[in-house]
């Protein structure tokens, strides 16, 4: 909307993309009732490692006025579930282990979306075709799963993050309902599910330890958009606003891990990483008139070869 808004006003390239981080912001603050996580999502989503700090005043006021107007409208959010806690050796470590458990979480989530999308273009068949056979697929996975799946599965992420139980592998389905309804030519965002994925996946990481669901359903609620997003500031404020202080500083280590577990990966195919996350993940820019990295998936043996290769210049040059 904001985009188009842009070019009836006939704005340059600069302030077409700050009216688009204001539209960012507004959304994710309208719907998910947390407006400073979301006006921060909108300077700190387009570039991995930069944040578009001139556009930071509009985007927290556009969020903020969007919830104000969202609110008006009877429209609920998700902030309120305060979580009293102390900050234990036991429960930090708990926080590392759910990080990077939600780190693979999130380079599921990816790597799910991407192999769809590869196979759905692979297949043999008409174009008109391949959304037939992915209703097909969705259809037959509601008769034997149920309609939880499908849609935007906000009552599931409600349900996990009230401490309710949810299907052990809920988070699993979910990811691969969404990556079948994107790859064979459905219209949809990757946010919503992302949540939903986050949240199921923390209820299943408290079933498996004995933990609290409620704190590890918020943690992975926003450790996935961390790892996912690549989006840590974000996730470590929107935690804040749904959980209160106390428990802040376990769902931040849980989003910085799954943000570094999950490597020069995102859930959207257009984010540029401005910056690497760690040597380790260096990976050569590409030519063109911006100093930005390109976004790449890493398999595990290019990203072996690629360090293997670093360390032996390395030596060499010594």
């Amino acid at each position: 909307l904001m985009s188009w808004l842009a070019g009836l006003l006939r704005l340059d390239v600069e302030d077409r993309k700050k009216l688009v981080v204001c539209g960012i912001s507004a959304g994710f603050s309208a719907v998910f009732g947390t407006p400073i996580s979301g006006a921060v999502f909108g300077v700190e989503v387009l570039y991995i490692g930069q944040m578009l700090y001139d556009v930071l005043l509009p985007s927290f006021i556009s969020g903020i006025i969007a919830r104000i107007v969202a609110t008006s409208f009877g429209i609920p959010g998700l902030a309120g579930r305060i979580i009293p806690i102390s900050l234990e050796w036991k429960v930090i470590l708990l926080s590392v282990m759910a990080g990077i458990f939600f780190g693979f979480v999130s380079i599921m989530h990816i790597e799910m979306l991407n192999y769809t999308e590869s196979r759905f273009k692979r297949l043999d068949m008409s174009w008109w075709k391949k959304p037939l056979f992915g209703g097909f697929l969705l259809l037959a996975m509601a008769l034997t799963l149920g309609t939880r799946y499908l849609g935007l599965g906000m009552d599931t992420v409600y349900e996990a993050l009230s401490g309710a139980r949810v299907p052990l592998f809920a988070f699993f389905i979910k990811s691969l309902a969404m990556a079948i309804t994107l790859s064979c030519g459905g219209s949809g965002g990757v946010l919503t599910p992302t949540f939903f994925v986050g949240a199921t996946a923390g209820a299943t990481f408290a079933r498996l330890t004995g933990s609290d669901p409620i704190l590890l359903s918020v943690m992975g609620f926003t450790a996935v958009l961390a790892g996912a997003a690549n989006t840590p500031i974000t996730a470590s404020i929107m935690a804040m606003e749904i959980m209160g202080p106390q428990a802040t500083p376990l769902a931040a280590i849980a989003c910085v891990l799954s943000f570094v577990v999950s490597g020069h990966r995102s859930i959207y195919p257009t984010q540029v990483l401005a910056r690497p996350k760690s040597k380790v993940f260096e990976i050569p820019p590409y030519s063109g008139e911006q100093a930005f990295y390109k976004v790449k998936i890493l398999s595990s043996k290019i990203f072996l070869s690629r360090y293997i290769r670093a360390l032996r210049i390395k030596q060499k040059n010594k």
